[in-house]
């Protein structure tokens, strides 16, 4: 199916929490691309609603608020503002930007759950939750870390370890402690409702596996077959919260609704707020019409960490409620990192937004620029400022603002700014118009593939198709003998200027309104693209202005500079050590049995990032480990190294690789993994006690 030949769509970005600023990563993973879709759609007369907004109630927005005494209305206050100001400045061209704490969508949350509970869709359970004894609450899945039973990852949370990626459930931990007093908690008995996202397996099996297997990108894909792989079980979507939407019924007081049942509906929510903002049916873009010719069409732009929730459990309410449309695409993108480290809002190693607006004025399309050549579309990909400087000068200074600067003034030099036809088009002249008019439809064909790097670098060889068109006809030398052709050179130069023009609207949105001012004509829709006569003999061109700055050395010295001093006040900061767990009897300590290892072999685990597959010499046997260790660690650097191997762990399937034990790790507060081993070489099969 061809993805821009629909009438309708629905286009969401995902919701950022509203307990923090937004950076790089985020444009990266979701803003940038369905942006550029976006604009893509409407420059084709499409009929596009694209939503976004705050959401507010995630526990994360929770634990931040108690860690600085306040409430979470005065954090979301605060970052809700701020992260309208950055995308609006920044010109994400968002049809509304709503709130999950609006009364709207705390309504449509509620009727959601309303509906699948009258439908008997539910399954009501006594649990025992985790409760945290010092604080008196019981405790979401985002207030509970522990180590992860499928990759050891200590950091894991209550629903999913980020190392790996696996769906948790708080009781599945081991070592479980609270985020809020950092003690282990206790489990006490609470009723929850849960959605029995079992009951939807084969259906999603069919839908997703079956009917997107050639539609899905392959990360994408990939993630959710490996999730239904390994079964689903119901989820709870209730929570024992003092914030969020309350849970609609008399017997559920003091409960709210589960974040992700309703951070998804406020896509939906934020709709209905923009419809009766202006007079339209919201019911157009969502709900579902029989026809699927008549339905609009759905896709959610997201990072690699929200994939499960928008392609397996948001369906399945969908689904379940009945009267709604699916999403047609979820294009995800994988993580964007940052000078060779990981982005972190925590140690502050981050580009922010917000700064990087106040610090490079009017370089919006700049920083869009970039990112969209390093879009993490399919792997992780990382953002440096040295590239940055490079892409910028190299690529939109040297070739697209140096070609438009030429033919503007050169046509004021010669012709006061004229368009005139001149002398007749040459073979040479003829033939780069009939190779202009192939670029158009090589962006459309990658933007509908959301291959958006793809589509920005055919976007710049169209530029580049300008520039050797000038270095080749030489107008600067040609004009002392024959000026008719001159004013033929520049006529072809200004039809290849309107076309970029025309081309710069998804990815250079500023840019291209600066071209359109300097031709001075309007913006031209995406069906112009490629037309050699955009500008008629005679049109008069305004002046000339520079598209583009360089990035000097000095600018990218000061931003790399505060890289350097967030991480040296990061170094300076106390952390405290995590508190003592419950004791232990000596026998509970005999119990276990860890040895000196050999590492033999070591090689990454295939369509994971986190995962090495070890083959450790015990001193007893020969064994094979898999170990969440990728990250920091090469295969090649650390076969012959000696390690600490807990052996008698119970062994356990990862990724379709029996794991028979754990290797033992030190983990500082930044989260960087370094082995526990002897100071020496010591005999393979040592006991550690």
């Amino acid at each position: 199916m061809d993805i821009l030949s629909k009438k309708r769509y629905t286009i969401t970005s995902a919701l950022p929490y509203a307990n923090g600023p937004l950076h790089i990563g985020h444009l990266a993973g979701a803003y940038i691309p369905a942006d550029i879709f976006v604009r893509f759609l409407r420059l084709q007369g499409k009929d596009v609603v694209y939503v976004c907004g705050s959401d507010e109630h995630g526990a994360a927005i929770t634990i931040k608020a108690k860690k600085e005494g306040v409430t979470p209305k005065e954090i979301i206050d605060q970052y809700n503002t701020q992260i309208k100001e950055s995308f609006e400045e920044f010109g994400i061209s968002f049809d509304i930007y709503h709130r999950t704490s609006e009364r709207i969508h705390h309504e449509l949350s509620q009727e959601f759950f309303l509906n699948l509970y009258e439908k008997g869709e539910f399954i009501e359970r006594f649990s025992a939750q985790y409760y945290d004894e010092e604080f008196h609450q019981f405790l979401a899945d985002r207030y509970i870390t522990g180590t992860c039973p499928h990759c050891q990852n200590e950091g894991a949370y209550g629903d999913q370890c980020e190392k790996c990626g696996t769906s948790l459930s708080p009781t599945d931990l081991i070592n479980p402690k609270s985020t809020l007093s950092g003690k282990p908690p206790v489990l006490k008995e609470t009723k929850h409702w849960y959605l029995p996202l079992d009951k939807y397996q084969d259906w999603l099996e069919k839908w997703l596996i079956e009917g997107k297997k050639d539609v899905l990108k392959s990360n994408v894909f990939g993630q959710c077959q490996s999730w239904l792989k390994s079964g689903l079980q119901p989820r709870s979507m209730t929570r024992d919260l003092d914030w969020g939407v309350d849970v609609p019924l008399e017997e559920a007081e003091g409960k709210k609704l589960y974040v992700w049942l309703d951070a998804p509906i406020g896509y939906i929510s934020a709709t209905k707020q923009w419809a009766l903002d202006h007079s339209k049916n919201w019911e157009d873009y969502w709900k579902a019409k029989g026809n699927p010719e008549e339905e609009s069409t759905l896709i959610h732009f997201i990072g690699k960490d929200n994939i499960v929730f928008h392609c397996i459990i948001f369906p399945a309410i969908l689904h379940a409620h009945g009267e709604y449309i699916l999403p047609e695409n979820v294009p995800a993108n994988e993580f964007l990192n940052l000078e060779g480290e990981k982005l972190s809002t925590s140690r502050n190693h981050a580009v922010w937004l917000h700064e990087y607006l106040q610090e490079f004025p009017d370089k919006q399309d700049e920083l869009r620029y970039v990112l969209t050549s390093i879009l993490p579309e399919t792997s992780d990909s990382e953002f440096t400022w040295k590239d940055f400087q490079a892409r910028v000068n190299n690529e939109l200074v040297a070739i697209l603002g140096n070609f438009v600067n030429r033919v503007l003034v050169l046509s004021h030099k010669y012709f006061e700014g004229a368009v005139s036809m001149g002398s007749t088009l040459t073979t040479e002249d003829n033939a780069l118009l009939a190779e202009l008019e192939t670029y158009p439809g090589l962006i459309q064909q990658s933007v509908g593939q959301y291959r958006f790097r793809e589509a920005m670098a055919q976007f710049m060889n169209a530029a580049r198709l300008g520039n050797k068109y000038l270095a080749d006809e030489e107008p600067w030398k040609v004009i002392k003998t024959d000026e008719e052709r001159v004013k033929t050179v520049l006529y072809v130069a200004a039809q290849i200027v309107a076309n970029l023009a025309i081309m710069a609207q998804p990815f250079l949105p500023k840019t291209a309104t600066k071209l359109f001012d300097m031709l001075n004509m309007p913006p031209l829709p995406w069906d112009r693209a490629g037309q050699s006569e955009l500008i008629s003999n005679g049109h008069q061109l305004n002046a000339a202005s520079l598209l583009f700055e360089k990035i000097t050395d000095e600018q990218v010295e000061q931003q790399l500079q505060k890289l350097v001093e967030a991480k040296a006040q990061n170094a300076q900061k106390v952390v405290p050590a995590a508190p003592a767990k419950a004791n232990i009897s000596f026998d509970d300590f005999g119990k276990l049995d860890i040895r000196v290892g050999t590492i033999l072999e070591a090689e990454k685990v295939a369509k994971t990032k986190k995962l090495l597959k070890l083959t450790i010499d015990t001193g007893i046997d020969q064994r094979t480990v898999v170990s969440g260790i990728a990250e920091f660690f090469k295969p090649e650097d650390i076969v012959g190294r000696q390690v600490s191997i807990l052996v008698n762990l119970e062994p356990r399937e990862i990724k379709g690789i029996l794991s028979q034990g754990m290797i033992l790790m030190a983990e500082d507060a930044d989260g960087r993994l370094d082995f526990v081993q002897p100071s020496t070489a010591i005999k393979a099969g040592s006991t550690v006690r």
